[in-house]
């Protein structure tokens, strides 16, 4: 398809952008979305996900999928979903490529042992650590911590699943999302604009699909155990039906590509159905719409459910993956025990964050140090203060 001469009146088109925190003269050769990718891009952050877990540890194999190569497929999907929709493709690019910034080492049991030992502290949330980065921590510029990213961005990475504010819940915001926002409004108690309801599902389409690839891959379970999950099952026995005897490394690719394929045409159909149904004539009418805009259909979010509960059984809680959060969580646990009690064997930056703090700066700014180690950072640094003989 080729690229749309416009953009559809509900897309956060680059000139309408709400600017940034921090006045700034523009690029003359980019739009302030492409500015913000690039950021994002250049980043420390985005570059240590390269060593972060997706659900295997970085050591286990050179072919399974980190945080970085996550985004980066994230990105892909979003672009193309952004582009068939008249959508800023370089927003959606640009909040793909951010949306895993905030987690810990370890993937999802690094995070939830850090926001276990920060319970008495207002916890952790990775995606108000995603924001953390991007407007406090990332310290390259001479005039401002952060990378002073447009509103849109930064709305989209604080709010891309939904509202924060106004639904019902007595849930408290997220400390940094909260302080933030008294600083620079971003709206939490609308939906975000189109292109983060993008990158949102972009996430799911992509690692739900790529989670397939690496548990049949690690032999965690195997094609045949699929067989019964709606969509999932008749893609892989099309291909193996099309294709006898086609090696299994093939026929998990050309399965996973379709399977792809089937939720991105969903979303795109579903999607169309909805903006013909609201007639949306600006990006904030998307945002005031009080649902989401940009879904899947019913069948393709209940088989979207399906496989996620096969994944959750048959992957997340394998063994193997078990043993390693088990791990994981004793070395985010130990770690932010020892740093909290002795800041002083925190690297001296971080020192200077925390010495004079109360319980609370001082607990974030461990959780800050923490949570921007990759694995093998933070099992380095767990085997230097802890033991030298604990093994990898």
């Amino acid at each position: 398809m080729a690229h749309p001469l416009q953009y559809a009146p509900y897309a956060c088109a680059p000139g309408q952008s709400r600017g940034r925190l921090y006045g700034e003269p523009e690029s003359p050769t980019r739009s302030v979305f492409q500015r913000d990718r690039d950021r994002i891009i250049h980043s420390a952050a985005f570059r240590r996900l390269k060593y972060k877990t997706q659900v295997f540890v970085y050591h286990e194999g050179d072919n399974y999928r980190t945080r970085l190569t996550h985004s980066l497929e994230v990105s892909q999907i979003a672009r193309s979903i952004a582009r068939a929709l008249a959508l800023n493709e370089d927003l959606a690019e640009a909040l793909a490529l951010a949306h895993d910034l905030g987690h810990t080492p370890f993937g999802h049991a690094g995070g939830e042992a850090l926001d276990e030992a920060m319970k008495d502290y207002g916890g952790f949330d990775h995606n108000a650590q995603s924001l953390s980065i991007l407007t406090r921590l990332e310290k390259r510029y001479a005039e401002f911590d952060g990378l002073n990213l447009c509103w849109e961005t930064l709305e989209g990475i604080a709010k891309h699943n939904g509202p924060l504010k106004g639904r019902g819940e007595n849930k408290p915001l997220p400390g940094p999302i909260e302080e933030y926002d008294r600083e620079h409004d971003l709206e939490l108690h609308t939906y975000p604009g189109a292109e983060a309801q993008v990158a949102a599902l972009s996430d799911d389409i992509a690692y739900n699909n790529h989670d397939i690839d690496d548990g049949l891959r690690a032999e965690l379970f195997a094609i045949d155990d699929l067989k019964d999950i709606p969509l999932v099952g008749p893609v892989f026995a099309e291909v193996m039906a099309r294709y006898p005897g086609l090696e299994r490394t093939r026929v998990i690719h050309e399965s996973v590509r379709r399977l792809i394929d089937a939720m991105v045409n969903d979303l795109l159909n579903e999607t169309r159905r909805r903006i013909e149904d609201a007639k949306p004539e600006s990006a904030q009418a998307i945002r005031d719409l009080g649902a989401p805009v940009v879904a899947f259909s019913e069948t393709m979010a209940e088989n979207d459910r399906a496989l996620k509960s096969f994944l959750f059984e048959r992957m997340y809680r394998h063994d193997k993956v078990k043993r390693m959060a088990s791990k994981a969580r004793r070395v985010v646990h130990d770690l932010f025990e020892l740093l909290f009690d002795d800041p002083s064997r925190l690297p001296p930056d971080w020192q200077r964050d925390v010495n004079g703090a109360d319980e609370t700066r001082k607990a974030r700014g461990v959780g800050d140090y923490i949570s921007g180690m990759t694995d093998r950072s933070s099992i380095d640094e767990y085997k230097k203060l802890y033991s030298p003989d604990v093994k990898d």
